[in-house]
């Protein structure tokens, strides 16, 4: 155990975020694409690769948990379903496919010099800062339309969390297999220094568990988006965030895996553990990209795209950011990190992120890119 908390949970989270960068710039392993070409181009490759990474992340925090290396479980800030974690995926679906990559697609990319998901990323910020002004109502539906209690799956269904997790992931396996025997696994690609997919979602699984080992969570990055968002504004408007509740509390409180100490955080402006765990995963996102890019020298700033290309990224970005409070948290959280336990809240978001990106890839293909 440590008395410095923070020191740990900084370098995993830095670590995780420079490996998840230069992994998903190499590989091209974007969310966004896996829902918007699977109801664009009738494309479901990156879908099976989005596959591999839950089933393989199921087994890893399984195995986890059963040995003890997983604490705590389920992991910090995961609430109980309801039917606004539902409508939240939904509009999350919309907006990401408008914005051109997800809340960690528009780092990787941003990364590699795409000037469209840096003015997505402004969006995200305004989004998520945005969502404070109604969250009381929000919340107070949240509430009203709760679902249940139980925080995970087999807790819902009163099973061991074995006795359904394995199972389940033993279902995937054999899709997989199928997949693999039919050559559908890989796609040749002769771009320097190419990431196969399947390459790139089990490392992405490994970073995730890592991350879940040394920081007692997995990979999330979106209540930092909210936190810097709300640090803007405080510069310009500083009364007003001062009396926003939604800035002022402190939902995270928990223990990490390598110290005595309990570590709090919140949205709102200033040092704590959210900023501790997602600020250095968002840099090292950032960063990994970047690297990537350089070292097969294709890093470049890439503007050359018409205007409304531009008011898509910064609109969807927008709506990104608010609906990832309003879910609440994001695509990397719920699909990475919540789906691989069963968690009830994921589940939800999955069931509204999919008719959300076929809603927004009408909308991208009417309104846009025609």
């Amino acid at each position: 155990m440590t008395d410095s908390p923070y020191l740990i949970i900084i370098l995993a989270s830095a670590l995780a975020g420079l490996v998840a960068g230069f992994v998903m710039h190499r590989s091209d392993f974007c969310v966004t694409a896996m829902f918007r070409d699977m109801f664009l181009f009738r494309d479901f490759f990156l879908i099976r690769m989005l596959v591999l990474l839950v089933v393989v992340s199921m087994v890893l925090f399984e195995a986890g948990r059963l040995a003890g290396a997983l604490r705590p479980y389920p992991f910090p800030l995961l609430g109980p379903p309801s039917i606004t974690t539902l409508i939240g995926g939904f509009v999350f679906g919309i907006g990401m496919v408008l914005a051109g990559g997800c809340v960690v697609g528009t780092l990787y990319k941003m990364g590699s010099g795409s000037v469209a998901s840096a003015v997505a990323f402004v969006g995200l910020l305004a989004g998520s800062a945005l969502y404070g002004e109604w969250h009381p109502a929000w919340s107070a539906l949240a509430k009203t339309t709760r679902l249940s209690e139980a925080i995970i799956l087999p807790q819902w269904l009163g099973l061991p969390t074995t006795a359904l997790t394995l199972p389940i992931a033993a279902i995937g396996g054999v899709f997989l297999y199928y997949w693999w025997k039919r050559g559908l696994m890989d796609r040749p690609s002769h771009a320097a220094g190419h990431l196969r997919g399947s390459s790139a979602a089990l490392i992405l699984a490994a970073t995730g568990f890592g991350s879940y080992f040394f920081v007692g969570m997995p990979l999330g990055i979106t209540s930092s988006y909210a936190k810097l968002g709300s640090t803007i504004e405080s510069w310009v408007w500083p009364a007003h965030v001062q009396g926003m509740a939604y800035f002022q509390g402190q939902p995270l409180a928990y223990q990490p895996p390598f110290s005595d100490t309990v570590v709090r955080g919140g949205v709102g402006p200033g040092w704590d553990a959210i900023a501790a765990i997602q600020y250095p995963l968002i840099i090292g996102i950032v960063l990994g990209a970047a690297i990537s890019a350089l070292r097969v020298g294709e890093w470049r700033l890439h503007y050359r795209i018409p205007a409304r290309q531009y008011t898509s990224a910064l609109i969807g970005g927008m709506i990104v950011g608010a609906a990832a409070r309003m879910a609440p948290a994001c695509n990397l959280w719920h699909l990475w990190g919540g789906l691989p336990i069963l968690a009830l809240q994921s589940l939800l978001f999955l069931a509204g992120i999919v008719p959300g990106a076929w809603l927004g890839s009408r909308l991208l293909t009417r309104l846009v890119v025609r």
